[in-house]
C-alpha cells in the first residue's frame, strides 16, 4: 500500500512543476485524495458492498470535486491534475500512466445496464481540460485528447483527437506521452505544435501555392529562352510572372509553425 502511495506522489512530483515537496502533495492535491478514496470505494464495490462503495464515492466527490464511480478501474501512476469537475463513469477503465485534467468527462451514451458504456483509456493517455470522451470504445496507448474535444469514436495509439466532434490526427512517430520514458516526452494538457488540423491545412495550401508559382516562373523563363533566338516579336506577355513574389515564409509565420 505504501509503495503505491509513494509511486502516486512521485508521479505528481514528476508531472507538476508546481509540486515542491512530498508533504505538499500529500496534503494539498485533491487528485491524490480522490485516488485514495476511490481505491477504498472500489474495494468495497468488488466485495459486494455496493451502497457503501457509492457512499464513499459520494463523500470523495464532496471533499475533492472529483466524481469517480466505485465500479471504474484505475491503473498505476494515474494523475488527476487540478481535476475539479472530473466525472468517471461506472464501466470506465483508465490505464497506467494516464493524466486527466479538470472538467473531463469519461461518460456513456448507452442506457443499457450491464454493458460497456464508458471508454477505456490505454497506457499514458493525456486527456486535456474540458474534454468529453463518450462511449464504450478504446483510446489507444499514448493518445492525446485536446482541450474541450468531444470524442465519440476510437482513437488510435499515439494519435491526437481535437475539435467538436473530434478529428483524429495520426501520430507521426508513434511516440508516447509517457513522462516516465527516458526522454521525458510528457505533454502537459496534451498539446503539441503539430496538433492543429486547420493550421496544418493552411500550411499545406501555402506550400502548394508557393510551389505552383515557382513552376509557373520556370515555365515563363523557359518560354523566354526559346523565344530569344527567334526574329519575330517577343511571345512572352509583359504581365507574365517571370519572378517569384509569393511570401510563403511570412504566411507560414502568421499561421504558426
Amino acid at each position: 500500500m505504501f509503495a503505491r502511495l509513494r509511486s502516486d506522489i512521485q508521479t505528481i512530483l514528476d508531472r507538476d512543476p508546481a509540486a515542491r515537496s512530498t508533504w505538499e502533495v500529500l496534503t494539498c492535491y485533491p487528485g491524490l485524495h480522490a485516488l485514495l478514496l476511490h481505491r477504498l470505494a472500489h474495494g468495497l464495490w468488488q466485495k459486494g458492498f455496493k451502497w457503501l462503495g457509492r457512499f464513499v464515492s459520494h463523500v470523495s466527490r464532496w471533499l475533492t470535486g472529483i466524481e469517480i464511480h466505485p465500479g471504474a478501474e484505475i491503473g498505476e501512476r494515474v494523475f488527476f491534475d487540478h481535476a475539479m469537475g472530473v466525472v468517471v463513469g461506472e464501466t470506465a477503465e483508465i490505464g497506467d500512466g494516464c493524466t486527466i485534467y479538470q472538467g473531463v468527462t469519461l461518460g456513456g451514451t448507452s442506457l443499457y445496464k450491464g454493458t460497456k458504456r464508458h471508454p477505456t483509456l490505454g497506457r499514458d493517455v493525456v486527456v486535456s481540460a474540458g474534454a468529453k470522451v463518450l462511449g464504450g470504445f478504446l483510446v489507444g496507448d499514448g493518445a492525446k485528447i485536446g482541450s474541450n474535444a468531444v470524442v465519440i469514436k476510437p482513437v488510435p495509439a499515439g494519435a491526437t483527437a481535437v475539435g467538436i466532434p473530434a478529428r483524429i490526427i495520426p501520430s507521426k512517430t508513434g511516440e508516447s506521452a509517457d513522462v516516465t520514458s527516458q526522454e521525458k516526452k510528457f505533454s502537459a494538457y496534451g498539446i503539441t505544435l503539430d496538433d492543429d488540423p486547420l493550421s496544418q491545412a493552411m500550411r499545406g495550401l501555402i506550400d502548394s501555392a508557393a510551389s505552383q508559382e515557382h513552376q509557373i516562373a520556370l515555365l515563363w523563363r523557359a518560354v523566354e529562352t526559346l523565344a530569344a533566338g527567334r526574329s519575330e516579336a517577343d511571345c512572352v506577355p509583359d504581365e507574365a510572372a517571370r519572378t517569384e513574389h509569393f511570401e510563403a515564409g511570412r504566411l507560414n509565420d502568421l499561421v504558426g509553425k
